[in-house]
């Protein structure tokens, strides 16, 4: 088994110089979770997720520094505080962030697989340590891309075998 008997071959795409809004509005037609990012030639320059569009809300900073002591014996602690969502404002967000283009909030470092790659090395990709490959982009030998395999690909590929 192949990559090209698992991916599927209608891939939804995004641009790099598409804005944030509009990728919004794609997760909510569209049931994924991520979305390749390719240039005016279909190459995969990148992949967007649902996560980097969320990453968009949530402060940078979230340490707090609580002195204690009075000087010269100054010692600090530090916090992890992780604020509730219904405390942050979304819709200032939202408004900041939504020209901003793909291009600035996309993973540009891809895993990607051609046609002919085993399947064993495509499911090497999706088990990996790294918890953000969970759709691994088809691309030919320029790079272009020509389907996708998603984790759900791989398993009901299996299951279908068993079953056959």
């Amino acid at each position: 088994m192949h990559a090209r008997d698992l991916m599927e071959s209608d891939v939804k795409t995004v641009s790099p110089d598409d804005d944030v809004a509009n990728v919004f509005k794609k997760f909510a037609r569209y049931p994924f979770s991520g979305f390749p990012v390719v240039d005016d030639g279909d190459r995969v320059v990148g992949v967007v997720t649902e996560s980097d569009l969320v990453d968009l809300f949530e402060p940078d900073d979230e340490t707090l520094w609580i002195p204690i002591g009075l000087p010269p014996f100054v010692d600090t602690l530090t916090y992890q505080v992780k604020p509730p969502w219904a405390d942050l404002d979304l819709g200032v967000d939202m408004v900041r962030n939504a020209d901003r283009p793909v291009s600035e909030v996309m993973s540009a470092d891809v895993a990607t697989v051609t046609p002919d790659t085993d399947v064993n090395e495509v499911l090497d990709l999706l088990a990996s340590d790294d918890p953000n490959i969970n759709r691994v982009p088809v691309v030919d030998d320029d790079g272009r891309i020509v389907g996708i395999i998603a984790r759900q690909d791989v398993i009901r590929a299996f299951r279908d075998k068993r079953l056959a």
